[in-house]
């Protein structure tokens, strides 16, 4: 398969004080997680902002996680504070006109979120990811220019609204969804499924099939449209804050003006995929730290027969594959990331690291509860809801067996996707 570059792709520079390495003597913010320290890739000025992020999770997200992971909603108190934290592109970062915010930067956001909670980490990425990405690869110049800067600051708040009821592995050859042009007007009829976020946007990026040419396109719908019905998904056992929807379009009437210029066909769509697969990937590395780091606290604290429960040889072993799956999983995703910074977005890249990291996640995640023993079924040291919300990263952007299927077809030329 060939190297594909995202046109909006800007490579990290070496030569910028924005990339000068931080201090090799400031206090590390992941030392007990970043066992080879990738962590000193990053900036001064990077950790410090990761660092306030940080400081505001533990004060004012971490004590309400449990509460509203138990109820299956969202803490609604914490969105606008952590818009306001201004972690997509962050002045400290670009005031002295570098361009935009690093990728490894970027990366160790998402990290530090999903150390936190995945559904924190997945509801900020569904805007600074999914979303932007959609308008970053799918807009046309004019476009982004009105659009980009309201996407980075929140106040145009849109989610990515591609899979289907009856289409989630096989939304390429199955999106039913239909999209009629008359004159300026687009008519878009169907359903979407499974699309955190939305019941809050302002605008759902809708894929559709164009019934005149059969290619698929995109369009910036108003949530509140006349047609567009939203209805929460409930009954969730895992990503329990996150509001996810299902979305019903019934002759909602889009102007031409809203439709995303730069998808003409699935092949656009799929440059969206490989470039936000790596978030995923990130969360999944992410995760599995925050449960390292719960499950690590709980078997030093806790004692059995008289000794801390880390004491005993078996749990020892455990916390070795649990950092093992961890350190293997942010190297994975920071090589990635530097390949992405050189311009380089290839399926099969992003596939192998979201597939991989999931895997060691589900081992870790496993592990970890593990070692908590009965306690590990309770909200109350966190392992359990890293358990559980594990399940859905594991799932979403592409399963184990598709992104799988992805790699083996870079490897040996030959697709295995059933027709």
């Amino acid at each position: 398969m060939s190297t594909t570059t995202t046109p909006a792709a800007v490579p990290d520079s070496p030569a910028s004080a924005a990339a000068v390495p931080a201090s090799p003597t400031a206090k590390r913010l992941y030392a007990v997680s970043d066992w080879y320290d990738a962590e000193s890739l990053l900036t001064d000025a990077e950790r410090g902002v990761l660092g306030r992020l940080r400081a505001f999770l533990q004060e004012h997200a971490k004590p309400l996680l449990a509460e509203y992971w138990e109820r299956g909603e969202f803490p609604e108190q914490l969105a606008r504070p952590l818009i306001d934290l201004d972690l997509m592109e962050p002045a400290e970062l670009t005031s002295l006109g570098q361009g935009p915010a690093r990728g490894i930067y970027q990366g160790f956001r998402i990290f530090e979120l999903a150390r936190t909670d995945a559904s924190l980490a997945t509801w900020y990425t569904a805007q600074a990811g999914l979303f932007r990405t959609a308008i970053r690869v799918g807009a046309s110049e004019n476009q982004q220019r009105e659009w980009m800067p309201r996407v980075v600051d929140f106040t145009l708040k849109g989610v990515f609204s591609l899979t289907e009821p009856e289409s989630g592995s096989d939304i390429a050859g199955g999106l039913s969804t239909t999209a009629r042009r008359e004159g300026d007007t687009w008519i878009l009829d169907g359903a979407k499924r499974w699309i955190g976020g939305a019941l809050t946007a302002d605008v759902l990026a809708v894929f559709a099939r164009d019934v005149a040419d059969g290619q698929v396109k995109a369009f910036l719908v108003d949530r509140t449209a006349p047609g567009v019905t939203l209805e929460k998904i409930h009954g969730k056992t895992a990503l329990r804050m996150m509001q996810n929807a299902h979305i019903t379009l019934e002759g909602v009437r889009v102007p031409e003006s809203m439709r995303l210029h730069s998808v003409n066909s699935f092949r656009d769509v799929a440059a969206m995929l490989r470039a936000m697969r790596s978030d995923v990937a990130w969360i999944a590395a992410g995760l599995q730290a925050g449960a390292f780091e719960a499950a690590l606290k709980y078997v030093t604290e806790r004692n059995q027969f008289g000794r801390p429960v880390g004491s005993f040889q078996l749990v020892q072993e455990k916390l070795a594959r649990m950092l093992g799956n961890v350190t293997s999983s942010l190297s994975l995703v920071v090589r990635l990331t530097e390949q992405q910074a050189r311009g380089i977005f290839r399926d099969q890249d992003s596939a192998l690291a979201k597939m991989q990291t999931c895997l060691n996640m589900r081992e870790t995640v496993a592990l970890t509860r593990e070692v908590v023993g009965g306690n590990g079924i309770t909200l109350d040291t966190d392992v359990a809801r890293f358990h559980a919300d594990a399940e859905a990263v594991y799932s979403y952007e592409g399963t184990h067996e598709i992104n799988a299927l992805i790699v083996g077809r870079a490897l040996t030329g030959e697709s295995a996707f059933t027709r």
